[in-house]
């Protein structure tokens, strides 16, 4: 008896989850409150550069990016013996090495990361490469260098299969065959930074709740990785630190740009499909509204800054972006308004000619003919 009320019990949760319960009264939809657009017109980012009424360029910078600092809430303390790496493996492909490192980022964590290393004689300019998020988490890494053989045959299986938003090209070793030092870690969630249950995309809002609980943004968790990942990447033998670059594709191109714009050791960016403005990605007036949620959002800095204003932190540093114009994540009109925002930043500084913004006839990708943009980027510029 006991047992069948328990099966009755299930199938009713079934019938009652199945069919979502309506008010006819609400007050969110489409994954938004109905006040979004009220809410769109009070954002006034007070300081964006050309809001702030600070004078002068390098203390606003100072004041903007503490103001980021703020919102990425507590940082992850760092190893109390520096940034430790141990090689787990290595082997040889055509003009270069691979290795897959594991990496003291932090008092709590080790990263898995993978390092290419063109042979010859250093040392290289670099690339930390940042992979995307594609609301597949089983791989991280292994999306921008092709796997390495000590990986098991469903890891390497997947990266071939998600090759395809890449057109069948490993960035990272395309940069490597290039002359690059290539570094590519796994950000927190992806690969095996993931969960033991498996990969789940819709527990990632739940956990990145979880997380701040404790205090802790995961986005930004993220992004204090990507700049000790960097510090990483500076301090190999192999590498001229004074010649540093970042690029990804989507959220790896978010990555990108908060890297450099954060990071006195990105001397160069690239951006491939991700820049907009927030009032053009957060009201109604499109079919489809931003949902990368937790994955690239600091609390409360909307209401001082706007994405390329934060992005404008790089200024004057040489940086390329790249959008769409069939991208459905990026509506055409946010991101043309986000390029001349940074084009009038740049320009103030008398640094015009060090940003290129560019929105091709593409969808969200990253072909070979993007990946072959950001090389022709870094090789002018690094």
């Amino acid at each position: 008896m006991k047992k069948l009320l328990l099966i009755l019990l299930a199938l009713y949760g079934m019938q009652f989850t199945a069919t979502a319960q309506k008010r006819a009264k609400y007050e969110f939809m489409r994954n938004l409150p109905v006040y979004a657009d009220s809410l769109i017109a009070h954002f006034d980012y007070p300081l964006a550069w050309e809001n702030s009424g600070i004078k002068k360029f390098a203390k606003w910078k100072k004041v903007a990016r503490q103001k980021v600092f703020d919102c990425m809430l507590m940082p992850p303390p760092p190893p109390a013996d520096g940034y430790q790496t141990k090689v787990l493996f290595e082997e040889q492909r055509d003009g270069y090495k691979a290795r897959k490192l594991e990496v003291r980022l932090s008092q709590y964590y080790t990263v898995p990361a993978y390092v290419l290393i063109p042979d010859g004689k250093g040392p290289f300019p670099a690339v930390n490469l940042l992979h995307d998020h594609g609301a597949h988490l089983y791989i991280g890494k292994e999306k921008m260098i092709r796997p390495l053989a000590c990986e098991e045959a469903a890891v390497i299986k997947d990266a071939e299969e998600w090759l395809k938003g890449y057109e069948g090209q490993f960035f990272g070793d395309y940069l490597a065959k290039n002359g690059y030092v290539v570094f590519s870690a796994d950000a927190p969630m992806w690969g095996e930074r993931g969960q033991k249950e498996g990969a789940q995309r819709d527990r990632y809002d739940m956990i990145a709740g979880n997380m701040m609980m404790y205090g802790i943004d995961l986005s930004a968790w993220m992004t204090y990785d990507d700049i000790a990942g960097t510090e990483v990447l500076a301090q190999m033998p192999e590498v001229d630190a004074s010649r540093i670059g970042c690029t990804g594709w989507s959220m790896g191109a978010y990555r990108a740009w908060m890297l450099a714009a954060l990071s006195d050791r990105i001397k160069v960016g690239a951006s491939v499909c991700w820049m907009v403005t927030a009032d053009e990605q957060m009201g109604f007036k499109y079919d489809r509204t931003e949902n990368g949620g937790f994955a690239n959002c600091f609390p409360g800095l909307r209401r001082w800054m706007d994405y390329p204003h934060v992005a404008s932190l790089a200024c004057p540093k040489p940086m390329l972006f790249i959008n769409g114009a069939q991208d459905v994540l990026f509506p055409v009109p946010g991101v043309e308004k986000a390029f001349a925002t940074m084009h009038a930043t740049w320009e103030s500084q008398g640094a015009g000619d060090k940003i290129e913004t560019e929105l091709w006839d593409m969808p969200h990708s990253c072909w070979k003919n993007s990946q072959q943009r950001v090389l022709d980027f870094f090789k002018k510029h690094l």
